[in-house]
């Protein structure tokens, strides 16, 4: 996982929130018992698989000679954790949903308050709840009839915290029936309370594991106590299953424990008949739903009576195995909502909360009195370690946006921090004014942009997670655009792909000056660096004249010299990139004309017909009529050209056309005397043999017309 970003104190640091390292309190992971006496000699730390450590303690020599190897595994004691590949992969996935949402929210016929912007939220939701795991389990073709607790991949705290804002905070449908998504929201995020204090759930995966060494499971307390612990939370599903384990049942006792198996029957057919508050029940699960209060009050009482009738029965009396009679007398109890039972079979206070939920106050609707009967649980279950979740639960009961907020960043980061705020101004008036209101202490910007900048300055801290910040800094109104300006121009050029990808995110938020600027580094890059091709092509991208014309004036002082120097070749692969165009080429297309010429060169020294000579003639009297073509050039051509001009068939060059090269030559003697002049690397009779020829040149094209 990318970590914070430290403040380097720079002008132009990315730093949003400045932070100190020593305000972080070190976390101390404990060696187990390792059975070594001090002193020791040596200690050894080095990395094991995954996130553990491998640490080596070998012993005093005066004592006896040996060590041990014990591994750390470095992790929140809290349980529930996800891996850096994982929460990269949810950083990466949550950034489509999250434009998606800013998209239909910057729409202008979208309303925060509109009684459909619920829904795109909801969506949204949904959308991130799929990255953060499944914390459901397929059921077994062949199910086994004491396995309780089906295995399933654990949860993670993140999921859990999500879920738990899209129940109080995002999900319409759920208002009335709260309690029973709670209750679903325990089944599966249970087990991350297991790690730092004991819970109903690690109750059943103890049992489980002994009860295929229990051979009448009625004879033993444990399974009472699982089953009454189980029913407390509303686990009706578990209960029934292993009701159903009880000897009474088995083929060669129905006949001399009718009465008993009769009691453990009805106690099951009453659970599984237990009323519910909520629109529908999934397959697995037991009950009657009913959808609206009404219909639910009276099932409920019609339930009740029923329990206080069988309660009552004298079928109790016949029942002789003393420890089923009082089970299911206890389990009854629990039904009809008698707390200090409740108290007793529940390990945690939101155990408790959610079994008063149940039974004591089973029509409680939307959050009306919830935080009253949480204190009220958490005075009868003291809480002796505050997971992370616990804090959360307690804020949104109390309604308090900050608190949830504050809780969210602590335990759960940036990432939850800043997708979350959509989750909790989601209809919610008061939520939307505390987190848009500008706040003058963070520079004029709101809090949903500070977490947005902090969220998107710990993206940007990592080379694979950089390019996905562009995404959260666009959507802050303030110092967005700003940052996301510092990010780019802190990407490093001589990466191609990330050169590309910073192109393509300027392309997208209209940032083309900035692209033009990188492109001009990236060839100011390559240039220095020895890649001159490169160069030419980001500065050409650039359009950045200035620097290519210094570019041609660097190859015209590099190849003006003379026309046979092999060094030229190098030059010719960023000659044939160069174009035709002269504004993108920048006054190099001479080159490419110059390029041609010495090709056709190369084939009259090589002894080729009269035509192909006259060819590179006319290729020479356009060089010299361009005035594109350098002064420091005109002596090298005439130069290497001494062959044409004296070529023994026939002149190749007309009178006209020999009296333009002379006159060239005449500017370029008396270029000589001005300042600054650019003397060419020629043999000191090169002027000489070019006069003579060019004369020589003269008379025979006179002669011949």
């Amino acid at each position: 996982m990318p970590g914070v970003t430290s403040d380097s104190g720079e002008l132009n640091s990315l730093s949003v929130v400045p932070h100190s390292s020593d305000a972080q309190s070190p976390i101390v992971y404990p060696l187990r018992n390792h059975g070594l006496s001090p002193p020791l000699t040596r200690l050894s730390i080095s990395w094991a698989r995954g996130n553990t450590l491998r640490v080596s303690l070998l012993q005093s020599e005066e004592h006896n000679v040996g060590g041990k190897v014990v591994e750390v595994k470095l992790t929140n004691t809290d349980g529930g954790e996800i891996t850096d590949a994982q929460r990269r992969r949810i950083e990466y996935g949550s950034v489509a949903p999250f434009a998606l949402l800013q998209s239909h929210k910057n729409s202008s016929n979208t309303s925060l308050y509109d009684k459909d912007w619920w829904e795109h939220v909801m969506e949204y939701s949904k959308e991130i709840n799929s990255l953060l795991g499944d914390s459901k389990s397929s059921a077994p073709i062949i199910g086994d009839p004491k396995v309780v607790l089906r295995k399933m991949e654990e949860p993670t705290s993140l999921r859990a915290a999500w879920e738990l804002l899209e129940i109080f905070y995002v999900d319409k449908h759920c208002q009335t029936w709260i309690p029973e998504r709670l209750l679903d929201w325990l089944a599966d995020f249970d087990c991350l309370f297991s790690g730092t204090q004991p819970t109903v759930h690690a109750k059943l995966v103890a049992f489980q594991e002994e009860l295929v060494t229990i051979q009448s499971v009625e004879n033993d307390p444990e399974y009472w106590q699982a089953m009454s612990s189980a029913l407390a939370v509303g686990w009706l599903d578990v209960v029934v299953k292993l009701l159903r384990l009880h000897g009474s049942y088995l083929f060669d006792q129905l006949g001399s424990r009718e009465i008993e198996n009769g009691l453990v029957e009805a106690v099951a057919l009453l659970i599984s008949q237990m009323p519910r508050m909520r629109p529908y029940l999934p397959a697995e699960k037991l009950g009657e739903s009913y959808q609206t209060k009404p219909e639910f009050m009276k099932a409920w009482e019609k339930w009740r009576a029923q329990i206080t009738k069988l309660d009552c029965s004298a079928f109790w009396l016949q029942c002789d195995h003393q420890k089923t009679r009082d089970g299911l007398k206890n389990m009854l109890q629990i039904m009809l909502g008698n707390a200090s039972i409740l108290s007793n079979v529940t390990y945690h206070w939101l155990e408790l909360y959610i079994s008063h939920f149940l039974y004591v106050r089973p029509f409680t609707v939307g959050l009306e009195s919830m935080y009253t009967l949480a204190q009220k649980c958490m005075n009868l279950e003291p809480i002796l370690y505050r997971h992370k979740l616990m804090g959360l639960i307690i804020g949104i009961l109390e309604e308090n946006t900050e608190v949830v907020l504050a809780e969210c960043s602590r335990s759960f980061g940036p990432w939850m921090t800043t997708h979350a705020i959509e989750l909790l101004t989601a209809g919610s008036i008061q939520a939307e004014t505390l987190l848009h209101e500008q706040q003058s202490k963070l520079g004029g910007i709101c809090i949903e942009e500070l977490h947005r900048l902090v969220y998107a300055q710990i993206l940007s801290s990592h080379a694979l997670t950089w390019n996905i910040a562009a995404i959260y800094l666009t959507s802050c109104m303030k110092q967005g655009l700003g940052l996301l300006e510092n990010l780019l121009y802190k990407q490093p050029v001589q990466h191609h792909q990330v050169l590309l990808k910073s192109i393509e995110i300027c392309r997208l938020n209209g940032l083309e000056f900035v692209s033009c600027n990188m492109m001009k580094i990236a060839g100011v890059h390559y240039w220095k660096h020895g890649k001159k091709g490169s160069a030419v092509f980001w500065l050409q991208q650039a359009r950045d004249e200035l620097r290519l014309n210094r570019i041609a004036k660097h190859l015209f002082d590099f190849v003006g010299k003379s026309i046979s120097d092999e060094s030229f070749k190098q030059w010719e692969g960023m000659i044939e990139l160069l174009g035709t165009e002269s504004k993108t080429a920048g006054g190099l297309e001479f080159l490419k004309k110059y390029r041609d010429f010495r090709r056709s060169l190369q084939q009259v020294h090589e002894g080729i017909t009269t035509e192909a000579a006259r060819k590179a003639a006319e290729a020479l009297i356009s060089l010299m009529r361009n005035p594109s073509t350098p002064q420091q050039f005109w002596l090298p051509l005439l130069h290497d050209s001494l062959k044409l001009l004296n070529w023994k068939e026939c002149p190749l060059i007309n009178v006209s056309q020999t009296n333009i090269l002379l006159n060239k030559l005449q500017d370029l003697s008396l270029a000589r005397l001005r300042p600054g002049f650019v003397e060419t690397d020629l043999p000191p009779e090169a002027l000489k043999s070019i006069r003579l020829a060019l004369g020589t040149n003269l008379g025979r094209a006179i002669l011949d017309e």
